[in-house]
């Protein structure tokens, strides 16, 4: 149940996100459906978790509530008997879950990516407004006054015909006409009464100024437009193949070692090249041969001394800082293209270690949540949902901290992506102890007593104190 509303409330927040790119454009309810069902499943990652967090801790605290757990423990079985069945079910999760990751994931990662971008691509659903020049028809733009109730019949209308791209030299009028789309939705018919067509003809000549005009009045013209390009056109989705988030383990080891021997030979082939070129462009005879040629003013040299003319030895200087201004330019292009091809591996190195850390977070998160479901010793949805979001949000945050330093080259993969699960497993080892002790963790009531014993003996201290004192005076 609690996994089923996680989803739910994330597939709320991916619908708000990209309600401008579904709404008005005519999608079929099946088409919504499917791009939801895919979209249901990439959510998966986050509301297993969630939801191992959140049940675990209502089943312990509603056991702790209705004092089962004391009978339990006052029969001799201690907690960790009572959640070993617990802990087997989520070693099960943790197993469908990197399945999940590996084998189902990718898929619809593929499936929800191409047909969302295919409905990002959709063009609005064909709909003329009173009043508005509407221009959704390829070369062709319409203007209606009117419309009537019926939704088909419209008035004063005006059709611009830019199908030659010379501007609006094709005028078509009409004083009203009905309009009407055909079964399979691929020709808008529109029928025009009274009305009459002007074009600017194209003379034979191009040496011809004279631009003539047609002008012809009908009483019934029936035109058809093309709506073919208003159907949801799908995408090949092995374009989409390579993308990171569309691939299984071995699919990303084998995109991890191409994209690694692609870096090597472009560093080798660098370093080489670099070399080379400082070698030929610093040499001081290739820079005197370069600026002064086999002239008389060149010998054999051993320093710029030997350059006969200042203005030969300032030449040669300055042909010098230009070539080590090239090789510095080359050297920083050739950065950040490594820089890029390191972000992109980093992508690559992300995805491989998210499909462990899945599985992983689902175990720490029940060694969280049972045993502080068990501290707290309440159940429903008040107080273990509060505490729930707390820690998966807390979780979530250093997740989403330790993604961006692996993509920003801060830290390495396998650091930057189990950041989270070194954190929050002390506080799950500290948890389950203190649930085994029975620690009063969240006993709000021990707490006031602490209190309650801390103001009582700070009063007895500070009597003491002023009974001393008086005895001192006294004497």
């Amino acid at each position: 149940m609690t996994f089923f509303i996680s989803l739910f409330i994330l597939l709320m927040q991916f619908l708000w996100k990209y309600v401008d790119d579904l709404v008005g454009k005519g999608l079929e309810f099946y088409i919504i459906g499917e791009l939801l069902f895919y979209a249901s499943a990439t959510f998966v990652p986050l509301a297993l978790p969630l939801a191992i967090l959140l049940s675990s801790i209502m089943t312990m605290g509603s056991l702790g509530e209705n004092y089962e757990l004391v009978a339990l423990k006052s029969a001799g079985i201690s907690l960790t008997r009572i959640m070993w069945p617990l802990v087997l079910i989520s070693v099960f999760f943790v197993f469908a879950a990197f399945y999940f990751s590996n084998n189902i994931l990718p898929v619809a990662n593929l499936k929800m990516g191409s047909l969302l971008y295919d409905v990002r691509q959709q063009r609005p659903a064909f709909n003329i407004l009173e009043g508005i020049y509407y221009k959704g028809i390829d070369n062709f733009v319409i203007r209606v006054e009117d419309k009537d109730s019926d939704g088909t019949t419209l008035r004063n209308i005006k059709i611009y015909d830019h199908s030659e791209r010379r501007g609006n030299t094709n005028v078509t009028l009409a004083e009203w006409g009905t309009m009407e789309v055909t079964e399979d939705k691929t020709y808008l018919v529109l029928t025009l009464y009274n009305g009459s067509n002007f074009q600017e003809v194209e003379p034979e000549d191009s040496r011809d100024r004279s631009r003539p005009f047609q002008r012809t009045h009908f009483d019934q013209q029936v035109r058809k437009f093309d709506l073919s390009g208003f159907a949801l056109n799908r995408t090949d989705e092995q374009l989409f193949r390579s993308n990171f988030r569309m691939l299984d383990i071995s699919q990303l080891l084998h995109f991890e070692d191409s994209l690694k021997t692609v870096m090597d030979e472009k560093q080798t082939e660098f370093v080489n090249n670099s070399l080379s070129r400082l070698y030929n462009y610093m040499s001081l005879d290739s820079l005197v041969k370069k600026n002064l040629g086999q002239t008389e003013d060149y010998v054999v040299l051993e320093g710029l001394n030997h350059i006969s003319t200042m203005s030969a030895q300032k030449n040669v200087v300055n042909q010098a800082m230009s070539n080590i201004r090239q090789l510095k330019e080359s050297a920083l292009f050739a950065l950040e293209d490594i820089q890029l091809r390191e972000r992109r591996l980093a992508r690559y190195k992300i995805e491989f270690h998210r499909k462990f850390t899945l599985s992983f977070a689902c175990l720490i998160l029940f060694m969280i949540g049972a045993p502080l479901g068990a501290i707290i010793r309440k159940g429903g949805f008040g107080l273990p949902v509060v505490v729930s979001v707390l820690f998966f949000v807390f979780f979530h945050i250093i997740s989403i901290t330790g993604e961006k330093f692996v993509r920003e080259i801060v830290m390495p993969a396998w650091q930057g992506m189990w950041l989270a699960s070194v954190v929050l497993l002390p506080v799950a080892i500290v948890l389950t102890i203190q649930a085994t002790t029975d620690s009063a963790l969240m006993d709000m009531d021990s707490y006031l007593a602490k209190i309650g014993r801390m103001k009582a003996r700070s009063i007895f201290l500070f009597k003491k104190r002023n009974n001393k004192n008086e005895d001192t005076t006294t004497n």
